[in-house]
């Protein structure tokens, strides 16, 4: 079995527009266990019930960022190994700092092409 048709994927971002092109280039990829929350607070309740190997999140969200999601993650032993992609509009070398210290695994830059997203994710989890 392929690792796309095993990996289970958590998809954080505020925007649902967002959030929908990010699922539609996962689905592309063949990757069909995609689940998604518009905030942090949520992806933590589904993420306690419902685990995944990834986590894709949007960096500048209410209530929680990218990173203070990212930190929750890391304090939590069912998520602290989790994988985790950041993406972000304004790519600042100190919020890149930031999440590598918390434990961050890539990130990507808005706008991106689905091939920069495929990428970022086999650098994480292995070849699609």
């Amino acid at each position: 079995m392929a690792l796309r048709d095993q990996l289970r994927v958590m998809v954080v971002d505020d925007m649902s527009t967002s959030r929908g092109v990010i699922t539609q280039a996962l689905d592309a990829f063949g990757i069909r266990n995609v689940a998604s929350a518009s905030d942090g607070p949520s992806a933590l309740k589904a993420l306690a019930t419902a685990p995944v190997h990834l986590v894709i999140s949007d960096f500048n969200m209410p209530q929680m960022d990218g990173l203070q999601l990212l930190q929750q993650l890391r304090a939590g032993p069912k998520t602290k190994g989790v994988g985790f992609i950041l993406i972000t509009g304004k790519a600042d070398k100190d919020i890149i700092d930031q999440g590598r210290k918390l434990g961050m695994n890539n990130f990507l830059k808005k706008p991106f092409d689905p091939n920069d997203l495929r990428s970022c994710i086999e650098a994480v989890v292995g070849r699609l």
